[in-house]
């Protein structure tokens, strides 16, 4: 870390000896910083992180951190300093963690939550911000003197990251929020009083042209018993009781969840003619801890039975024409799909874009530490990794699967997609595979974008009609 004075001048290293740093946050008085360290990938097969207090004298040592941790923030007039981290084998933080400034043993003050808490932020200038999912909504909590309270919500929609303070000219300064709801695109509301009010409108006149259907929020309970949640995604002019050619499309992450934003793939395939449904499989955050690690070494039959079962759900509710329908899914939601065709043949079409196909390379060669995928050695038995690896099954795929992928994506590397495709191709499978120069794990160009776009449409056109 190197630190500057606000004027540009007296600059130096402050605690060169702390490595890795993800997350830190000014004290009040601007005196101290909190840091937070995480082991790096290469080198390391589980994450370890670091919670420190750091000035230009150097680094103390807080805590250690057998799991991740996301975002800390300064509390308690300075006493205290609280993140997010979790428990599971997951990895992906879901309560809030508070341990003194001073050092000593973190404390889980959410035991119970039946949400999930995603990130912290400090606020020199007022209480601790908590990113808090509950099912598809995110909301805005403070965390002050103890007490976790609900702060900021946007009606029918999101708040989609914690606050930033801004002064905007000769205006005070204010907390300035982003949101989003299914009619929307994002923009900044600012806070007065308990309220958020919006005040930039970008995309409002290009969406004010567009016919939109209705989007709802869903439950079901799957064959197994599990109690799920949803979003479905009317095309315009929906008609009640007519069938409808239908998309699941899981989400990426997989420790993540859809919300009620603004969804660009969920509108643009309703747009074709879809119904389309966003399964919050077991996995996702936002239900609770018990239902987050519920995906552990079990990608590959429970949250596949949580999605397979929203196509039932929708056909029982008469929206999806079970001659008519597809599977589409980004990343974790690219597994979900590459993984469903070789487990059913009830779907028409298959869109995979950045899937794994083969967890035995795929854990290693990731960018970032996989193994809340699971945590054992490959070499030590490498069966619960080609268990759930759609390469292992490529000879039981009927349904028609396209493969997106990006050249340069480090996150998912696209020999994931080119192994799965060319066993296809010489297994005599239909399926076509596009890659995109220079690309990461989602294109960034636009005219790759608007490709991406224009396969998923000529795809399930042809294949899904």
């Amino acid at each position: 870390m190197y630190v500057v004075g606000v004027n540009g001048t007296d600059g130096s290293w402050w605690c060169p000896e702390l490595k890795d740093v993800t997350d830190y946050a000014w004290s009040g008085d601007s005196a101290r910083l909190a840091v937070v360290t995480q082991t790096q990938k290469i080198g390391h097969h589980d994450i370890r992180s670091g919670v420190y207090v750091c000035d230009s004298a150097g680094a103390r040592r807080v805590a250690e951190i057998e799991n991740s941790i996301a975002g800390i923030a300064w509390a308690n007039g300075g006493k205290e300093l609280v993140f997010a981290s979790t428990t599971t084998d997951v990895l992906t933080p879901d309560h809030l963690w508070s341990v003194p400034a001073a050092g000593g043993s973190p404390v889980d003050l959410t035991p119970k939550l039946d949400g999930s808490i995603t990130g912290v932020t400090s606020d020199p200038h007022g209480p601790a911000w908590v990113e808090m999912h509950k099912g598809t909504s995110i909301e805005i909590y403070s965390y002050r003197d103890g007490k976790l309270e609900p702060a900021y919500h946007w009606p029918g929609g999101i708040v989609d990251a914690p606050p930033a303070r801004t002064g905007f000219g000769s205006s005070p300064e204010a907390l300035a929020f982003t949101v989003s709801d299914p009619a929307h695109a994002e923009n900044i509301a600012v806070a007065r009083g308990g309220e958020l009010y919006k005040i930039t409108h970008e995309g409002d006149d290009t969406l004010e042209k567009v016919e939109l259907g209705e989007v709802r929020v869903v439950k079901w309970t799957s064959k197994e018993g599990t109690k799920l949640e949803g979003i479905v995604t009317f095309p315009a002019n929906y008609e009640t009781g007519k069938k409808y050619p239908f998309l699941a499309l899981p989400h990426g992450g997989p420790e993540a969840n859809d919300a009620l934003y603004f969804d660009i793939f969920a509108r643009l395939i309703a747009g074709f003619g879809y119904v389309v449904l966003q399964p919050q499989y077991r996995g996702s955050t936002g239900y609770g801890t018990a239902f987050l690690e519920a995906i552990y070494q079990h990608f590959g039959d429970r949250a596949y039975s949580d999605v397979d079962s929203g196509t039932d759900f929708a056909e029982a509710q008469g929206w999806a024409d079970p001659g008519r329908l597809a599977i589409f899914g980004w990343s974790a939601g690219g597994f979900m799909t590459s993984w469903t065709v070789t487990q059913t043949h009830r779907y028409k079409a298959a869109i995979e874009g950045a899937g794994i196909t083969d967890w035995l390379s795929f854990i290693p060669t990731s960018d970032i530490a996989q193994v809340d995928y699971d945590l054992r050695l490959q070499e030590r038995d490498a069966a619960p990794f080609l268990q759930f690896s759609a390469v292992m099954r490529a000879d039981q795929v009927t349904t028609p699967l396209l493969i997106l992928h990006g050249e340069s994506d480090l996150r998912v590397p696209a020999f994931q997609g080119r192994e799965f495709f060319i066993l296809l191709a010489e297994r005599g499978k239909t399926v076509r595979m596009v890659t995109y120069p220079g690309s990461p794990h989602f294109p960034r160009l636009s005219e790759q974008r608007r490709n991406v776009f224009q396969e998923i449409q000529d795809w399930l056109a042809k294949y899904n009609p």
